[in-house]
């Protein structure tokens, strides 16, 4: 059965049952702060567990993307290595959200399982929780009960808290589960080990591939168990462990949802992949080709849902998995060109009529893939370099492990590399050294983002807050709950609820509104607000002293007013870039703050000046014609869409939508607008810059910003006027002073010149010969482009030239090395190895090539000793 005949009928079968087929959710999770990525089904459906938000129907049915590679779930390192662990992966799920429970679950399971997949029920095991007195929740009986009648009793097994309690974090929803895991091994190897010795025990062909959680209880911050005041079911089947057993393969990797990828990557690299390795070469390529197949697919999803490679957060994420699958093409397939990105075609051919967002995002992922690829490997041979400096700074046998530390944080060079390399070379890493150095690391970095949270307080029961933001600016509210948290980073806060809200919570790229709460007797000021599983959170460094009275919630409409204009001004400049630059263009990211705002859009090129200009003139003609706001708060999404409303890539989109429309401009959004674009006075870009591959970057400023803007200027072309002399026509005095500027700079260089040739001659007699090398160190009387020149005349003398010359021109020590070609290859001597040493002595660093390498600093008086310290290079 062919994969995505697979995943219909699993959604056709739940469809039948009543259930709803609602599509993935994106990758990346966006209000909730607990998780990067969406690592399980049940991700997107957390408000609805925690009673915040009401689904569009008790039963649902769908097929999740997933990513699993930090935090509690935490795959990464065994992906590849084995054949059924993934970065991202495909959750089949079933959901009711207090509507059927085990009965129908476990039943329906099975019907699926063994009537409609047609799985011999001899290969099947379950699992029921045998209870916890520490929890004090009992054996569930009735999944056992149900069972029972299902599915023979030795072949029912307990499990343990550890296999048999989901929790989705240390708080939060949770309850005990029922597994079904398959035995896919051969008859001779069953009739040596019984199937339910292996359950739960790792083994490649006994895995699990259903797990049927019952959702009964919430997790306080305490630790102890409260029950809900529904009970759900949240069910999570394994797209990919289910095809391998319908397609009668003995790995993941042998199904059709991977052989198309590692087919593509054979031609491409010329590599074989092996069902069986005979031996320890073939599963190095074995593995790696199983890792580059998963990751493509987890890191192209991850782009095609919002999340570019970046330096920290998700984006680093994503980076370090890509490189993972970068460096093992590099280490054992040899492959030293890109060449990741080309897997994409494939992949949305695959998986685009399941998940059309690969096929929308194509383009963008193949040039961000293809970008990150050619920097990393970059990247690779400089750390080559590094590690060979490290190696040969070496004494004895044994590399430190805080070198190869600062070369995997510094430069990102693989710790796995640097180790094989090690071996190659008859070396040893101390690993315990990295390790430590990785543990220290990892320990400051917690404890910077380390955030404890206290169970709510309900004051106000089963209440549903309603956001009166967008009529209002203040409000008469009650407190429903609060909570405390504790953050390393910002200290004591707390978060509280209120019955209706005018604050807009973060959202949409929109900062969060900043106010007050106030009374007759006190004022709390808020300082941030942001939604979280559907509860809008305000943020204050302190609680009211009445937490149950009435209270007035008060927006500070002066940084509300600059973000919204800044917002409907995003809107224009989305319009005016697809107009002028094309449709190609699409949202790639946002922020919307009071002060500035800044927009991410794809695009392949650099935006030039004239384009900006058109950009300005756009938006700026729209404000002009005082276009007013057309709201539309509930119009269904089909209906906004075919009206032309733009649906921003990575968003997850209700039923029902609010459409903002300024003339020809819709979006689907839902932030804080003007009521007119007047509103917004003026527009100005202040700059635009790459972001990533086929992504630019584009930062304007409105209203009272752009007064000031200009104030600025005009206030800089004053003080230019002055410095000279006020003149009648101040370009024409500029370009006047420019072109006299390059005169002068031209007689300068032909004196240095002449300096040069002066001193080299007076220098040659200086020089003097050590163990058969000439060498000669000492600080001129020149600017550091004289140095060079020097350098390179002396050198040109003869062969085995070793030279350091100093300079100190304004003040700023800098280091000259010069190392004939000669010495580099016989004698090892290398210029860049030389300065980085030397360059100590005058508080700097630097380097270059081994025949040519310069070091600047900031401690002139170090300068005599570095030079005295030269000789010991060649003695």
């Amino acid at each position: 059965m062919k994969s995505q005949d697979v995943r219909k009928q699993f959604l056709d079968f739940f469809q039948s049952k009543g259930h709803v087929i609602v599509p993935s959710a994106p990758i990346v999770l966006k209000d909730d702060p607990t998780l990067m990525f969406n690592n399980s089904g049940m991700a997107q459906f957390k408000e609805y567990f925690l009673g915040n938000g009401t689904p569009k129907s008790k039963r649902i049915a769908d097929t999740q993307k997933c990513l699993r590679v930090s935090g509690k779930h935490n795959d990464l390192e065994e992906v590849g290595i084995d054949t059924y662990h993934h970065t991202m992966f495909e959750m089949l799920g079933n959901w009711s959200f207090g509507d059927y429970f085990k009965k129908e679950a476990i039943n329906w399971a099975w019907e699926l399982l063994t009537e409609v997949y047609k799985i011999d029920k001899d290969i099947l095991y379950v699992t029921v929780f045998e209870g916890s007195e520490e929890e004090n929740v009992p054996f569930d009986q009735e999944a056992y009960d149900i069972w029972k009648t299902l599915i023979s009793e030795d072949r029912i097994l307990l499990g343990n808290k550890k296999d048999n309690f989901w929790e989705m974090g240390d708080q939060g929803p949770c309850g005990p589960c029922s597994e079904i895991h398959v035995d896919i091994r051969s008859a001779e190897e069953k009739a040596q080990v019984s199937g339910k010795d292996l359950v739960n025990n790792d083994h490649p062909h006994v895995v699990e591939i259903w797990n049927n959680v019952f959702m009964e209880f919430n997790r306080k911050a305490d630790g102890s168990l409260e029950k809900l005041p529904a009970q759900h079911v949240d069910t999570g089947m394994g797209f990919e462990r289910l095809c391998m057993v319908l397609q009668n393969v003995q790995s993941n990797y042998d199904t059709d949802v991977f052989t198309p990828l590692i087919n593509k990557i054979e031609s491409i690299t010329g590599a074989k992949y092996t069902i069986k390795a005979k031996d320890e070469d073939e599963e190095k390529i074995n593995i790696a080709i199983r890792v580059i197949a998963d990751h493509v697919r987890a890191v192209a999803f991850a782009i095609a849902d919002g999340q570019l490679p970046s330096n920290t957060g998700a984006g680093y994420v994503i980076r370090r998995i890509l490189r993972r699958a970068i460096r093992y093409g590099f280490t054992f397939l040899n492959t030293k060109e890109a060449f990741i990105y080309k897997l994409v075609e494939t992949l949305s051919n695959q998986m685009g009529d399941s998940f059309p967002e690969i096929v929308s995002q194509k383009n963008l992922v193949m040039n961000v893939i293809k970008e990150e690829e050619s920097s990393f490997l970059r990247t690779l041979d400089q750390g080559l370099q590094l590690l060979e400096n490290v190696i040969k700074a070496t004494e004895g046998k044994i590399v430190s492990g805080q070198k190869a530390f600062e070369l995997y944080d510094t430069f990102g060079f693989p710790i796995d590399l640097t180790a094989l390399i090690l071996r190659e070379r008859g070396l040893d890493l101390d690993e315990a050294g990295f390790e430590r150095a990785m543990f220290e690391q990892k320990t400051r970095s917690r404890a910077a983002s380390e955030v404890s949270t206290e169970d709510w307080i309900v004051l106000i029961p089963g209440n549903v807050e309603t956001f009166v933001g967008y009529d209002k600016n203040e409000n008469d509210v009650k407190i429903t709950r609060y909570r405390k948290i504790d953050s390393k980073k910002e200290g004591v806060l707390y978060q509280i609820v209120l019955d209706n809200t005018p604050f807009y919570p973060e959202g949409g790229g929109q900062v969060g509104d900043k106010g007050i709460l106030i009374s007759a007797n006190e004022s709390v000021a808020i300082i941030d607000t942001k939604k979280e599983n559907n509860l809008i959170l305000h943020f204050a460094k302190n609680l009211p002293e009445n937490v149950s009275g009435t209270f007035t919630a008060k927006v500070d409409t002066k940084l509300r007013t600059d973000s919204s204009r800044n917002h409907s001004a995003t809107h224009l400049m989305h319009q005016a870039l697809r107009t002028l630059l094309g449709t190609h263009v699409e949202q790639k990211g946002s922020l919307v703050s009071p002060d500035y705002l800044r927009f991410d859009f794809s695009h392949f090129s650099k935006v030039t000046d004239a384009e900006l200009r058109q950009v300005e003139d756009f938006v700026n003609a729209r404000i002009q014609e005082q276009l007013p706001l057309i709201e539309r708060r509930d119009i269904p999404f089909a209906q906004a869409v075919e009206e032309g409303a733009m649906a921003l890539f990575g968003e997850k989109y209700g039923d029902h939508v609010r459409a903002i429309k300024f003339g020809d401009s819709m979006e689907l959004c839902g932030g804080i607008h003007v009521k007119n674009t007047a509103d917004i006075w003026h527009f100005k870009i202040t700059s635009e810059s790459a972001v990533a591959a086929g992504i630019r970057r584009i930062e304007a400023i409105t209203s009272d910003a752009v007064k000031e803007h200009f104030a600025s200027h005009e206030h800089l072309l004053h003080e230019i006027k002055a410095a000279l002399k006020n003149p009648q026509d101040t370009l024409k005095a500029v370009v006047s002073l420019q072109e006299e500027n390059t005169k002068l700079t031209k007689q300068i260089e032909g004196l240095m010149k002449d300096k040069v040739k002066n001193m080299k001659a007076a220098l040659v007699s200086e020089i003097q010969e050590v163990n058969g090398i000439q060498f000669l160190a000492k600080q001129v009387d020149l600017n550091p482009e004289g140095a060079k020149d020097l350098a390179y005349e002396l050198g040109n003398l003869g062969t085995n030239v070793f030279l350091v010359l100093a300079t100190a021109e304004e003040g700023k020590p800098m280091l000259t090395c010069y190392v004939s070609k000669e010495l580099v290859a016989e004698r090892s001597l290398n210029a860049g190895n030389v300065v980085r040493e030397l360059g100590k002595y005058i508080q700097g660093g630097g380097g270059g090539q081994p025949f040519f390498a310069t070091a600047g600093g900031k401690n002139i008086d170090g300068i005599a000793e570095a030079l005295q310290k030269a000789i010991d290079f060649i003695q």
